[in-house]
């Protein structure tokens, strides 16, 4: 799509938990040293979200240094009872991101609510009004917060309490990772009824990551068959997010 679809933001917290969730249940966990695809479109429904769209992310921006922390827990057995675990977590993290949104031409149902401006406007309000729902970086103990910004550029959307828009990783070079976790491809998005997992091998230049597009991960698992079960939209009246939109529109 060529019209307006584009969002930037930034998003921060004092934790982060950035798992492969093949592997997570139970245990010890370790964070990836960077964020994963499935943790940053998580992050994006939960600023606003709609059957109608998917949520493409294009790249990152790594804005502090990064630095881990661990933390005992005592996690629920599967089996009965609690058991002592050391989660190490990403610590003090912040982000810029960049992403688009596409239509999810498996919903035939959701035709009619395919208009770009308005769920660009609604996605917009919502990010400068900090998301719809709570925002969790990788896991739901480790909150983290969404405000405005200019991808790459030294300076923040004013007002925000963010500094001054510069990277520890400025002119750092590339950093090489290994095999890591992309995201999930769900039913109602693949288009058949199996839940497959996404792998690939990023790197970071100068700070900044750009993701490959999810059909492009050639390293995947079928994790087990699923029907797709997907919401219904009520729209955007319900909770009065159309308001303004319709002035937006008539000032165009």
């Amino acid at each position: 799509m060529e019209k307006e679809n584009r969002v930037e933001f930034t998003v921060s917290g004092k934790y982060a938990l950035f798992t492969d969730p093949l592997t997570k249940i139970g245990g010890e966990k370790c964070s990836y040293h960077i964020p994963t695809y499935e943790a940053l479109k998580g992050v994006l429904s939960s600023v606003y979200w709609k059957p109608t769209i998917v949520w493409i992310i294009d790249k990152v921006r790594v804005m502090k240094r990064i630095r881990t922390q661990t933390r005992s827990a005592k996690p629920i057995e599967y089996g009965g009872g609690n058991s002592l675990a050391i989660y190490t977590y990403l610590a003090d993290v912040e982000y810029q991101v960049q992403a688009h949104f596409e239509w999810n031409m498996n919903r035939k149902d959701m035709e009619k609510d395919r208009n770009e401006n308005k769920h660009f406007f609604v996605a917009k309000r919502m990010i400068k009004i900090g998301g719809r729902r709570d925002i969790f970086l990788g896991s739901r103990e480790c909150q983290g917060y969404v405000e405005p910004c200019k991808f790459g550029e030294g300076k923040y959307i004013e007002p925000c309490r963010f500094g001054d828009g510069k990277s520890d990783y400025d002119n750092y070079g590339e950093i090489a990772f290994d095999l890591m976790f992309h995201g999930f491809d769900y039913p109602d998005e693949l288009g058949k009824d199996e839940l497959h997992a996404r792998f690939w091998r990023p790197k970071m230049v100068d700070g900044k990551i750009d993701f490959i597009r999810p059909e492009e991960c050639s390293i995947r698992k079928v994790v087990r068959s699923m029907k797709a079960n997907p919401p219904e939209s009520v729209g955007l009246e319900e909770e009065g997010l159309l308001e303004g939109f319709e002035e937006w529109e008539a000032q165009k």
